[in-house]
Protein backbone atom coordinates (compact mmCIF):
# COMPACT_ATOMS: atom_id res chain seq x y z
CA UNK A 1 0.00 0.00 0.00
CA UNK A 2 0.93 3.42 -0.41
CA UNK A 3 1.86 5.68 2.41
CA UNK A 4 -0.76 9.65 2.36
CA UNK A 5 0.00 12.68 3.85
CA UNK A 6 -2.27 13.50 6.29
CA UNK A 7 -5.94 14.86 5.38
CA UNK A 8 -5.15 18.93 4.86
CA UNK A 9 -3.62 17.41 1.59
CA UNK A 10 -6.18 17.71 0.02
CA UNK A 11 -5.90 14.23 -1.98
CA UNK A 12 -9.63 12.20 -1.94
CA UNK A 13 -9.11 8.63 -1.04
CA UNK A 14 -12.43 7.39 -2.18
CA UNK A 15 -12.58 9.05 -5.05
CA UNK A 16 -9.16 7.84 -6.40
CA UNK A 17 -10.23 3.96 -5.30
CA UNK A 18 -14.34 4.37 -7.25
CA UNK A 19 -12.40 6.02 -10.18
CA UNK A 20 -9.81 2.80 -10.53
CA UNK A 21 -12.33 -0.06 -10.39
CA UNK A 22 -15.42 2.05 -12.13
CA UNK A 23 -14.93 0.29 -15.43
CA UNK A 24 -15.86 -3.39 -13.47
CA UNK A 25 -19.17 -2.69 -12.61
CA UNK A 26 -21.11 -5.71 -15.01
CA UNK A 27 -23.61 -7.43 -12.67
CA UNK A 28 -25.57 -5.77 -9.92
CA UNK A 29 -26.38 -9.00 -7.83
CA UNK A 30 -22.93 -9.84 -7.10
CA UNK A 31 -20.96 -7.25 -4.98
CA UNK A 32 -17.20 -6.70 -3.76
CA UNK A 33 -15.72 -4.97 -0.79
CA UNK A 34 -13.58 -1.89 -1.14
CA UNK A 35 -12.30 -0.92 2.27
CA UNK A 36 -11.30 2.77 2.98
CA UNK A 37 -9.56 3.17 6.12
CA UNK A 38 -10.04 7.12 6.96
CA UNK A 39 -6.97 8.80 8.58
CA UNK A 40 -7.62 10.20 11.64
CA UNK A 41 -4.57 13.44 12.53
CA UNK A 42 -5.70 13.38 16.16
CA UNK A 43 -5.07 9.97 16.72
CA UNK A 44 -1.59 9.70 14.30
CA UNK A 45 0.32 10.20 17.24
CA UNK A 46 -0.90 7.87 20.04
CA UNK A 47 -1.18 5.05 17.36
CA UNK A 48 2.51 5.69 16.12
CA UNK A 49 4.10 6.76 19.40
CA UNK A 50 5.67 10.02 17.77
CA UNK A 51 4.79 12.88 16.33
CA UNK A 52 7.43 12.12 13.43
CA UNK A 53 5.83 14.40 10.63
CA UNK A 54 7.26 12.52 7.90
CA UNK A 55 5.24 9.45 8.12
CA UNK A 56 2.01 10.18 10.21
CA UNK A 57 -0.63 7.90 8.98
CA UNK A 58 -1.12 4.82 6.43
CA UNK A 59 -3.95 3.71 4.91
CA UNK A 60 -4.48 0.11 6.08
CA UNK A 61 -0.97 -0.22 7.44
CA UNK A 62 0.37 -3.28 5.57
CA UNK A 63 -0.81 -4.96 2.61
CA UNK A 64 -1.43 -8.01 4.41
CA UNK A 65 -3.72 -6.30 7.08
CA UNK A 66 -5.58 -4.58 4.51
CA UNK A 67 -6.04 -7.97 2.73
CA UNK A 68 -7.04 -9.29 5.92
CA UNK A 69 -9.73 -6.40 6.57
CA UNK A 70 -11.55 -6.65 3.36
CA UNK A 71 -12.01 -11.07 3.83
CA UNK A 72 -13.69 -10.49 7.26
CA UNK A 73 -15.81 -7.39 5.87
CA UNK A 74 -16.70 -9.21 2.75
CA UNK A 75 -17.57 -12.61 4.67
CA UNK A 76 -19.83 -10.19 6.81
CA UNK A 77 -21.74 -8.44 4.12
CA UNK A 78 -22.59 -11.40 2.20
CA UNK A 79 -23.57 -12.81 5.60
CA UNK A 80 -25.89 -9.82 5.83
CA UNK A 81 -26.87 -9.62 2.06
CA UNK A 82 -28.84 -13.41 2.69
CA UNK A 83 -30.29 -12.97 5.67
CA UNK A 84 -31.88 -9.86 4.31
CA UNK A 85 -33.31 -12.19 1.37
CA UNK A 86 -33.97 -15.02 3.61
CA UNK A 87 -35.91 -12.22 5.91
CA UNK A 88 -37.77 -10.77 2.57
CA UNK A 89 -36.01 -7.31 2.94
CA UNK A 90 -34.56 -5.36 -0.27
CA UNK A 91 -31.01 -6.69 0.82
CA UNK A 92 -29.45 -3.30 1.78
CA UNK A 93 -26.25 -3.48 4.09
CA UNK A 94 -27.24 -0.76 6.54
CA UNK A 95 -23.77 -1.93 8.77
CA UNK A 96 -20.91 -3.71 9.07
CA UNK A 97 -18.47 -4.25 12.08
CA UNK A 98 -20.63 -1.70 13.71
CA UNK A 99 -19.91 0.98 10.97
CA UNK A 100 -22.43 2.29 8.47
CA UNK A 101 -21.87 1.21 4.64
CA UNK A 102 -22.18 4.01 3.55
CA UNK A 103 -19.37 5.81 5.65
CA UNK A 104 -17.01 3.27 5.27
CA UNK A 105 -17.84 0.27 2.22
CA UNK A 106 -18.88 0.67 -1.41
CA UNK A 107 -20.04 -1.77 -3.35
CA UNK A 108 -19.24 -2.64 -6.84
CA UNK A 109 -20.71 -5.34 -8.77
CA UNK A 110 -18.33 -8.03 -10.49
CA UNK A 111 -18.42 -11.15 -12.50
CA UNK A 112 -16.28 -13.92 -14.01
CA UNK A 113 -14.35 -14.65 -10.68
CA UNK A 114 -12.93 -17.73 -10.55
CA UNK A 115 -14.63 -20.62 -8.42
CA UNK A 116 -12.42 -20.99 -4.87
CA UNK A 117 -11.80 -24.73 -4.28
CA UNK A 118 -13.63 -26.18 -1.62
CA UNK A 119 -12.67 -29.65 0.12
CA UNK A 120 -14.11 -31.88 -1.99
CA UNK A 121 -11.49 -30.42 -4.68
CA UNK A 122 -8.30 -31.85 -2.70
CA UNK A 123 -10.11 -35.12 -1.03
CA UNK A 124 -8.61 -38.06 -2.53
CA UNK A 125 -10.72 -40.72 -4.74
CA UNK A 126 -12.72 -43.36 -2.77
CA UNK A 127 -11.16 -46.38 -1.41
CA UNK A 128 -14.16 -48.74 -2.30
CA UNK A 129 -13.80 -48.59 -6.01
CA UNK A 130 -15.96 -45.80 -7.03
CA UNK A 131 -14.71 -43.52 -9.81
CA UNK A 132 -11.32 -44.68 -9.65
CA UNK A 133 -9.36 -45.05 -13.14
CA UNK A 134 -7.54 -48.64 -13.61
CA UNK A 135 -5.61 -49.34 -16.51
CA UNK A 136 -4.93 -52.84 -17.48
CA UNK A 137 -3.20 -54.72 -19.96
CA UNK A 138 -5.58 -55.85 -23.66
CA UNK A 139 -8.71 -54.62 -25.05
CA UNK A 140 -12.25 -54.82 -23.48
CA UNK A 141 -13.09 -58.72 -22.97
CA UNK A 142 -9.57 -59.42 -21.47
CA UNK A 143 -9.02 -61.33 -18.08
CA UNK A 144 -7.64 -58.38 -16.69
CA UNK A 145 -10.54 -56.34 -17.24
CA UNK A 146 -12.47 -59.04 -15.17
CA UNK A 147 -9.83 -58.82 -12.47
CA UNK A 148 -10.25 -55.29 -12.12
CA UNK A 149 -14.35 -55.37 -12.16
CA UNK A 150 -13.66 -58.01 -9.38
CA UNK A 151 -11.48 -55.77 -7.50
CA UNK A 152 -13.15 -52.44 -7.67
CA UNK A 153 -16.59 -53.13 -8.96
CA UNK A 154 -17.30 -48.86 -10.05
CA UNK A 155 -14.11 -48.52 -11.62
CA UNK A 156 -13.42 -47.31 -14.97
CA UNK A 157 -11.51 -49.84 -16.23
CA UNK A 158 -8.73 -48.36 -18.83
CA UNK A 159 -7.59 -50.50 -21.69
CA UNK A 160 -3.77 -50.05 -22.57
CA UNK A 161 -1.30 -51.90 -25.27
CA UNK A 162 1.34 -52.90 -22.78
CA UNK A 163 2.12 -53.47 -19.04
CA UNK A 164 4.52 -50.82 -18.77
CA UNK A 165 2.13 -48.25 -19.85
CA UNK A 166 -0.24 -49.17 -17.08
CA UNK A 167 2.55 -48.79 -14.63
CA UNK A 168 3.45 -45.14 -16.39
CA UNK A 169 0.02 -44.06 -16.27
CA UNK A 170 -0.17 -44.80 -12.47
CA UNK A 171 3.49 -43.06 -11.83
CA UNK A 172 2.31 -39.96 -13.95
CA UNK A 173 -1.37 -39.89 -12.10
CA UNK A 174 -3.11 -40.39 -15.16
CA UNK A 175 -4.92 -43.33 -13.70
CA UNK A 176 -5.25 -44.74 -9.76
CA UNK A 177 -4.43 -48.52 -9.81
CA UNK A 178 -2.97 -50.71 -12.04
CA UNK A 179 -3.86 -54.31 -12.76
CA UNK A 180 -1.47 -56.61 -12.86
CA UNK A 181 -1.42 -60.71 -13.40
CA UNK A 182 1.32 -62.12 -11.88
CA UNK A 183 0.65 -66.32 -12.22
CA UNK A 184 -1.54 -68.72 -13.09
CA UNK A 185 -2.32 -72.10 -11.91
CA UNK A 186 -1.38 -74.04 -15.09
CA UNK A 187 0.74 -71.74 -16.46
CA UNK A 188 2.69 -70.81 -13.43
CA UNK A 189 4.54 -67.37 -12.98
CA UNK A 190 4.33 -64.65 -15.17
CA UNK A 191 8.25 -64.13 -15.07
CA UNK A 192 8.48 -60.77 -17.23
CA UNK A 193 5.71 -59.04 -14.58
CA UNK A 194 7.58 -59.80 -11.62
CA UNK A 195 10.27 -58.01 -13.45
CA UNK A 196 8.40 -54.88 -13.91
CA UNK A 197 7.35 -54.68 -10.17
CA UNK A 198 11.36 -54.67 -9.32
CA UNK A 199 11.80 -51.39 -11.89
CA UNK A 200 9.06 -49.40 -11.18
CA UNK A 201 7.75 -48.29 -7.19
CA UNK A 202 4.50 -49.12 -7.32
CA UNK A 203 3.02 -50.79 -4.45
CA UNK A 204 1.08 -54.17 -4.43
CA UNK A 205 -2.50 -52.89 -2.48
CA UNK A 206 -4.51 -55.85 -2.95
CA UNK A 207 -5.12 -59.21 -4.81
CA UNK A 208 -7.48 -60.59 -6.95
CA UNK A 209 -7.79 -64.52 -7.60
CA UNK A 210 -10.07 -64.91 -11.38
CA UNK A 211 -11.22 -68.25 -12.26
CA UNK A 212 -9.98 -68.47 -15.81
CA UNK A 213 -13.12 -70.30 -18.05
CA UNK A 214 -11.33 -70.27 -21.97
CA UNK A 215 -13.80 -70.45 -24.98
CA UNK A 216 -12.61 -71.02 -28.46
CA UNK A 217 -13.83 -68.61 -30.91
CA UNK A 218 -15.12 -68.00 -34.39
CA UNK A 219 -16.46 -65.98 -36.80
CA UNK A 220 -20.29 -66.57 -36.99
CA UNK A 221 -20.92 -69.95 -39.86
CA UNK A 222 -17.45 -71.13 -39.91
CA UNK A 223 -16.81 -74.90 -38.39
CA UNK A 224 -13.91 -76.21 -36.80
CA UNK A 225 -13.25 -78.06 -39.68
CA UNK A 226 -12.46 -75.14 -41.48
CA UNK A 227 -9.70 -73.51 -39.10
CA UNK A 228 -5.66 -73.48 -39.98
CA UNK A 229 -4.40 -71.76 -36.96
CA UNK A 230 -5.33 -70.90 -33.20
CA UNK A 231 -4.40 -67.70 -32.06
CA UNK A 232 -4.04 -65.98 -28.43
CA UNK A 233 -1.87 -64.70 -25.48
CA UNK A 234 0.88 -67.57 -24.66
CA UNK A 235 -0.41 -68.68 -21.41
CA UNK A 236 -3.68 -69.38 -22.61
CA UNK A 237 -1.91 -71.44 -25.24
CA UNK A 238 -0.28 -73.35 -23.02
CA UNK A 239 -3.44 -73.53 -20.34
CA UNK A 240 -5.74 -75.29 -23.61
CA UNK A 241 -2.80 -77.67 -24.65
CA UNK A 242 -4.41 -81.03 -24.41
CA UNK A 243 -7.57 -80.07 -25.21
CA UNK A 244 -6.91 -78.53 -28.58
CA UNK A 245 -5.64 -82.15 -28.89
CA UNK A 246 -8.11 -84.06 -28.24
CA UNK A 247 -10.73 -81.61 -30.06
CA UNK A 248 -8.64 -83.09 -33.41
CA UNK A 249 -7.78 -79.48 -34.35
CA UNK A 250 -4.30 -80.06 -36.84
CA UNK A 251 -3.49 -76.23 -36.76
CA UNK A 252 -0.94 -73.80 -36.42
CA UNK A 253 -0.69 -72.02 -32.81
CA UNK A 254 0.44 -67.99 -32.69
CA UNK A 255 1.00 -66.11 -29.88
CA UNK A 256 -0.31 -62.54 -29.79
CA UNK A 257 -0.46 -59.87 -26.79
CA UNK A 258 -3.93 -60.66 -25.09
CA UNK A 259 -7.03 -63.11 -25.45
CA UNK A 260 -9.40 -60.43 -26.43
CA UNK A 261 -7.10 -58.75 -28.48
CA UNK A 262 -6.75 -62.49 -30.52
CA UNK A 263 -10.45 -62.05 -30.64
CA UNK A 264 -10.85 -58.31 -31.80
CA UNK A 265 -8.18 -59.45 -34.34
CA UNK A 266 -10.12 -62.08 -36.25
CA UNK A 267 -13.07 -60.22 -36.18
CA UNK A 268 -11.61 -56.77 -37.48
CA UNK A 269 -9.62 -58.89 -40.49
CA UNK A 270 -12.63 -61.03 -41.52
CA UNK A 271 -10.72 -64.66 -41.33
CA UNK A 272 -12.61 -67.43 -41.48
CA UNK A 273 -10.04 -69.78 -40.98
CA UNK A 274 -8.73 -68.44 -37.92
CA UNK A 275 -9.89 -69.03 -34.47
CA UNK A 276 -9.62 -67.56 -31.07
CA UNK A 277 -8.99 -68.56 -27.29
CA UNK A 278 -10.80 -66.03 -25.38
CA UNK A 279 -13.70 -65.21 -22.58
CA UNK A 280 -17.00 -65.53 -23.94
CA UNK A 281 -17.63 -61.59 -22.98
CA UNK A 282 -14.94 -61.59 -26.06
CA UNK A 283 -17.43 -63.38 -27.74
CA UNK A 284 -19.79 -60.79 -27.20
CA UNK A 285 -18.31 -57.72 -27.67
CA UNK A 286 -16.25 -58.67 -31.23
CA UNK A 287 -19.94 -60.65 -32.42
CA UNK A 288 -17.99 -64.06 -32.80
CA UNK A 289 -19.41 -67.69 -31.99
CA UNK A 290 -18.39 -70.22 -29.65
CA UNK A 291 -16.99 -73.21 -31.06
CA UNK A 292 -16.47 -74.54 -27.82
CA UNK A 293 -16.40 -73.59 -24.33
CA UNK A 294 -14.43 -74.41 -21.18
CA UNK A 295 -11.18 -75.77 -23.63
CA UNK A 296 -8.61 -74.75 -20.56
CA UNK A 297 -6.85 -78.62 -19.66
CA UNK A 298 -8.01 -78.06 -15.73
CA UNK A 299 -11.11 -76.89 -14.88
CA UNK A 300 -9.21 -75.49 -11.76
CA UNK A 301 -7.71 -72.78 -13.81
CA UNK A 302 -7.08 -69.66 -11.52
CA UNK A 303 -4.65 -66.30 -12.35
CA UNK A 304 -3.91 -64.57 -9.26
CA UNK A 305 -3.71 -60.75 -10.22
CA UNK A 306 -2.54 -57.63 -8.20
CA UNK A 307 -3.77 -54.47 -7.62
CA UNK A 308 -1.03 -51.47 -7.42
CA UNK A 309 -0.89 -48.04 -6.60
CA UNK A 310 1.86 -44.61 -5.79
CA UNK A 311 1.30 -45.67 -2.15
CA UNK A 312 0.84 -48.51 0.41
CA UNK A 313 -2.20 -48.78 2.16
CA UNK A 314 -1.80 -49.40 5.92
CA UNK A 315 -1.67 -52.83 7.08
CA UNK A 316 -3.83 -54.82 9.68
CA UNK A 317 -4.15 -57.24 11.57
CA UNK A 318 -8.01 -57.92 11.87
CA UNK A 319 -8.33 -59.55 8.54
CA UNK A 320 -5.82 -62.26 6.57
CA UNK A 321 -3.04 -60.14 5.12
CA UNK A 322 -0.59 -60.98 2.86
CA UNK A 323 2.98 -59.66 1.87
CA UNK A 324 5.69 -59.72 -0.73
CA UNK A 325 8.98 -59.41 -0.74
CA UNK A 326 11.74 -59.25 -3.00
CA UNK A 327 15.90 -59.67 -1.73
CA UNK A 328 19.56 -60.31 -3.05
CA UNK A 329 22.39 -61.77 -1.49
CA UNK A 330 26.29 -61.85 -2.66
CA UNK A 331 26.78 -64.94 -0.97
CA UNK A 332 25.15 -67.57 -3.52
CA UNK A 333 22.17 -69.94 -2.68
CA UNK A 334 23.52 -70.78 0.77
CA UNK A 335 22.27 -67.98 2.37
CA UNK A 336 18.54 -69.30 1.14
CA UNK A 337 18.27 -71.67 3.96
CA UNK A 338 18.69 -68.81 6.63
CA UNK A 339 16.31 -66.38 5.19
CA UNK A 340 13.70 -69.19 4.51
CA UNK A 341 14.11 -69.96 8.49
CA UNK A 342 13.53 -66.59 9.72
CA UNK A 343 10.07 -67.07 8.10
CA UNK A 344 9.69 -71.12 9.49
CA UNK A 345 10.97 -70.24 12.83
CA UNK A 346 8.44 -67.84 13.47
CA UNK A 347 5.83 -70.40 11.93
CA UNK A 348 4.72 -67.74 8.90
CA UNK A 349 3.44 -69.66 6.09
CA UNK A 350 5.23 -69.05 2.65
CA UNK A 351 2.76 -69.18 -0.31
CA UNK A 352 4.95 -68.17 -3.31
CA UNK A 353 8.80 -68.09 -3.88
CA UNK A 354 9.85 -66.92 -7.46
CA UNK A 355 13.48 -66.99 -8.32
CA UNK A 356 14.67 -64.27 -11.25
CA UNK A 357 18.45 -63.91 -12.18
CA UNK A 358 19.61 -60.24 -11.21
CA UNK A 359 19.46 -58.51 -14.53
CA UNK A 360 22.60 -56.04 -13.87
CA UNK A 361 24.63 -58.88 -12.30
CA UNK A 362 23.65 -61.93 -13.83
CA UNK A 363 26.98 -64.09 -13.83
CA UNK A 364 28.63 -64.65 -10.31
CA UNK A 365 32.24 -65.98 -10.46
CA UNK A 366 33.42 -68.25 -8.04
CA UNK A 367 37.27 -68.71 -7.59
CA UNK A 368 38.78 -71.83 -5.83
CA UNK A 369 42.06 -72.96 -5.55
CA UNK A 370 41.58 -76.94 -6.25
CA UNK A 371 38.80 -76.65 -8.87
CA UNK A 372 39.35 -73.44 -10.69
CA UNK A 373 36.94 -70.58 -11.44
CA UNK A 374 32.83 -71.39 -11.55
CA UNK A 375 30.49 -69.49 -13.03
CA UNK A 376 26.79 -69.47 -11.14
CA UNK A 377 23.73 -67.21 -11.86
CA UNK A 378 23.30 -64.45 -9.74
CA UNK A 379 19.05 -64.39 -8.21
CA UNK A 380 16.46 -62.03 -6.89
CA UNK A 381 14.13 -63.90 -4.93
CA UNK A 382 10.32 -63.18 -4.62
CA UNK A 383 8.46 -64.32 -1.69
CA UNK A 384 4.88 -63.94 -0.91
CA UNK A 385 4.14 -64.76 2.97
CA UNK A 386 0.74 -64.35 4.98
CA UNK A 387 1.06 -62.17 7.49
CA UNK A 388 0.97 -58.59 8.24
CA UNK A 389 3.23 -55.96 8.35
CA UNK A 390 1.68 -54.67 10.96
CA UNK A 391 2.56 -58.13 12.64
CA UNK A 392 5.15 -58.51 14.90
CA UNK A 393 6.37 -61.79 13.94
CA UNK A 394 6.59 -60.14 10.47
CA UNK A 395 8.75 -56.80 11.28
CA UNK A 396 11.10 -59.70 13.33
CA UNK A 397 11.13 -61.95 10.59
CA UNK A 398 12.53 -58.87 8.00
CA UNK A 399 15.01 -57.69 10.38
CA UNK A 400 16.68 -61.50 10.41
CA UNK A 401 16.60 -61.69 7.05
CA UNK A 402 17.90 -58.28 6.42
CA UNK A 403 20.97 -59.27 8.20
CA UNK A 404 21.73 -62.21 5.76
CA UNK A 405 20.80 -59.88 2.51
CA UNK A 406 22.36 -57.09 0.58
CA UNK A 407 19.16 -56.31 -1.19
CA UNK A 408 15.54 -56.34 0.49
CA UNK A 409 12.32 -54.39 -0.48
CA UNK A 410 8.42 -54.88 0.53
CA UNK A 411 6.67 -54.65 -2.29
CA UNK A 412 3.41 -54.69 -0.12
CA UNK A 413 1.44 -55.48 2.44
CA UNK A 414 -1.93 -56.06 1.35
CA UNK A 415 -5.66 -58.02 1.97
CA UNK A 416 -5.92 -61.48 0.40
CA UNK A 417 -8.62 -62.41 -1.53
CA UNK A 418 -10.66 -64.95 0.49
CA UNK A 419 -13.70 -64.67 -2.15
CA UNK A 420 -15.13 -68.35 -2.86
CA UNK A 421 -14.80 -69.38 -6.41
CA UNK A 422 -15.98 -72.32 -8.81
CA UNK A 423 -13.94 -73.90 -10.81
CA UNK A 424 -16.44 -73.97 -13.69
CA UNK A 425 -19.38 -72.33 -15.30
CA UNK A 426 -21.60 -75.25 -14.70
CA UNK A 427 -21.07 -74.95 -11.02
Amino acid sequence: MQSLTPSSSGINLKSLIRTKIQSNRVNPNRPVIRCVYRFDAANAAVNTGTANTNSVGHVGGSRADWQSSCAILASKVVSQQQNAEKSGGAGNITAVNGHKAAMDLDLVPIDNQPKPLTITDLSPAPMHGAQLRVPYQGVPGAYSEAAAGKAYPKCEAIPCDQFEVAFQAVELWIADRAVLPVENSLGGSIHRNYDLLLRHRLHIVGEVQLPVHHCLLALPGVRKEYLNRVISHPQALAQCELTLTKLGLNVTREAVDDTAGAAEYIASNNLRDTAAIASARAADLYGLQILAEGIQDDSSNVTRFVMLAREPIIPRTDRPFKTSIVFAHDKGTSVLFKVLSAFAFRNISLTKIESRPHRNRPIRLVDDANVGTAKHFEYMFYVDFEASMADVRAQNALAEVQEFTSFLRVLGSYPMDMTPWCPSRED
